[in-house]
């Protein structure tokens, strides 16, 4: 099982990003390990997650998201249905938001 998340960085930035541990990739952004883009950007806010089956849809899921614009990020994670809706539609990919 994947994870897809998105995490509100302290400059106003949104970050997008996969795991399988979702734990300890939060505890290695807040220490400045995780991805080179949130190095400096903390404190983070987990603004929304989502499982996937498989690494490949995770990784079809988060380029998706990295593709749009801030102001669409923002309804994939205050619309709580509408990313799952929109990657059923245009990818086939099932995904369950946890949060």
């Amino acid at each position: 099982m994947y994870f897809v998340y998105m995490l509100g960085c302290g400059d106003g930035s949104v970050y997008t990003g996969i795991t399988n541990d979702v734990e300890k990739r939060m505890e290695a952004h807040r220490r400045g390990e995780g991805a080179k883009y949130t190095r400096g950007r903390g404190p983070f806010e987990l603004f929304s997650l989502w499982e996937t089956k498989t690494k490949s849809q995770a990784c079809r899921v988060e380029y998706f998201i990295k593709k749009h614009t801030k102001k669409k990020k923002v309804l994939f994670y205050t619309d709580r249905e509408y990313l799952a809706r929109l990657i059923y539609e245009e990818k086939g990919i099932e995904i369950k938001k946890l949060s």
